[in-house]
């Protein structure tokens, strides 16, 4: 079995402009499925490209919260979702969700953005990629408004409560866990990793960001999300080859549109 590092950008520099030395280092590693996610609709032909060039490779379609204020109105953006979700290489709607830490983005317009790739997904039974930051009540509001129960994805890069875990569990949602697990001051995250059945778990690098111990300063990369599942691992009391065998099948189950040439 391998690891897949279910968040990261490949889009982005350094990775953008080495992407075969940066999928080597991760498949030296074990690490031999990349999803690279979408942020901004203008990214769309870059990231097919990247996933049409590389097997293992595939993206999502995108408006991250903090964009969401340049992008199209709701019924252009829905159309736009589900039209390019066709390409057999993108398989997931997201990085969408709220951010009231920065708020780049009006919240309302947030809110707009975020109920059009439920609904998108929902149309397209693709999975979401869920961005929450200060925003968790209204994040899991409207995903039982317009979800209705029936939406399903992640919340990646986890770094909520024992509430948002035990909400996002509750509607079927994954829980990703990235580099910031193994940061020194995050013992209150591994408690709350603890209690997340290992059915529900994935690994993520969010690369270029947030480059987990022993890397931190450095850009991140997807060989680094060893590190996380190592970290995980030891949290959850079980053996390292767990955790990758664990992941790599609810990776697989909920990204179900994705083939990987080396499974």
């Amino acid at each position: 079995m391998f690891l897949i590092d279910s968040h990261c950008h490949l889009d982005h520099e350094p990775m953008a402009s080495d992407i075969n030395a940066t999928l080597m280092r991760a498949k030296e590693k074990g690490v031999k499925g990349f999803l690279t996610i979408g942020t901004d609709l203008s990214k769309i032909p870059l990231l097919a490209s990247i996933a049409e060039n590389n097997d293992d490779v595939f993206a999502t379609l995108g408006v991250h919260p903090h964009e969401a204020e340049k992008t199209l109105p709701e019924k252009e953006l829905y159309k736009v979702l589900t039209q390019e979700s066709q390409h057999p290489k993108m398989v997931g709607f997201g990085e969408t969700g709220l951010d009231y830490y920065y708020t780049h983005s009006p919240v309302e317009i947030q809110k707009a953005s975020f109920k059009t790739h439920i609904e998108a997904s929902l149309e397209c039974d693709l999975p979401l990629i869920v961005h929450t930051r200060n925003a968790d009540e209204d994040t899991i509001a409207l995903l039982k408004e317009v979800g209705q129960g029936k939406a399903k994805g992640v919340m990646h890069c986890f770094s909520g409560n024992a509430w948002l875990r035990d909400q996002a569990l509750e509607l079927g949602f994954y829980i990703s866990a990235s580099g910031i697990l193994t940061f020194n001051k995050a013992e209150e995250l591994r408690e709350v990793f603890k209690h997340v059945p290992l059915e529900r778990l994935l690994v993520e690098t969010d690369a270029p960001f947030l480059a987990p111990i022993p890397y931190r300063g450095k850009p991140n990369e997807p060989a680094f999300v060893v590190e996380t599942a190592k970290k995980l691992a030891e949290i959850k009391g079980v053996e390292y080859d767990v955790i990758i065998t664990q992941t790599t099948q609810n990776f697989l189950k909920l990204f179900s549109k994705a083939r990987f040439s080396c499974v």
